[in-house]
């Protein structure tokens, strides 16, 4: 099993205080810095583009996951991976040409991730997950942080990893994206998840350091 990486998304930090929590992510058991990316579009909210990516990788020391929540990706890979960015997910909700998208990510040198929406099923990942280095299985439905977890998640979790144990792909990373906390992250582990983003639980904790090595504790 792909040992557990926890991946605090800065969309729930404090953006008057960016520099700090970079900082207070550096200094933790974080191996990734999860960064959601909107474009009113694809999801009905909007965050931010390459000016604050560039500034956070400027100050982060951590590996910069990326996810676009945004139409048409392809337009903007190259801009995302000059900015910054190291492992890539884009939406299969929103590539019809899924395979030229993930190549081309693959081109730029990043790691290659493809998402899926809380009511779109795992089978769709048939004949691209010999392609990709990640799936990324959202346990909410995009555009804001805060929401509550959708169990279903968990058995969609365990259909990743069998279908990637069925290919032989043992080294996939399976990422969880929403409503991620102690009280289902060790099932998310158990069943599979190896990458854990987390949001609002880390950064409105008292001590998101200690979160967050709780959070990574279970992995062990």
């Amino acid at each position: 099993m792909e040992k557990l990486i926890i991946a605090p998304s800065i969309l729930a930090a404090n953006f008057a205080e960016l520099g700090s929590e970079i900082d207070m992510l550096n200094a933790s058991a974080a191996e990734w810095i999860h960064v959601d990316v909107m474009d009113g579009m694809f999801v009905p909210n909007i965050s931010f583009g390459f000016p604050v990516l560039e500034a956070v990788k400027k100050r982060a020391s951590k590996v910069l996951d990326v996810h676009l929540m945004i139409e048409k990706p392809e337009r903007y890979l190259e801009a995302f991976a000059k900015s910054g960015a190291q492992v890539l997910t884009v939406h299969y909700e929103a590539c019809p040409h899924l395979h030229r998208t993930v190549q081309q990510i693959k081109d730029l040198g990043c790691l290659a991730g493809v998402a899926i929406n809380p009511s779109t099923p795992v089978h769709v990942l048939e004949d691209i997950i010999h392609d990709i280095d990640l799936v990324l299985i959202m346990s909410v439905n995009p555009g804001f942080g805060g929401q509550k977890f959708i169990s279903n998640a968990i058995k969609k979790t365990k259909e990743v990893a069998e279908l990637a144990k069925s290919k032989g792909l043992g080294k996939l990373k399976i990422e969880i994206d929403g409503g991620v906390s102690l009280t289902n992250a060790s099932e998310l582990i158990n069943v599979g998840a190896n990458v854990l983003v987390a949001g609002n639980f880390v950064f409105s904790s008292p001590n998101p350091q200690e979160t967050i090595a709780h959070l990574l504790e279970l992995g062990n």
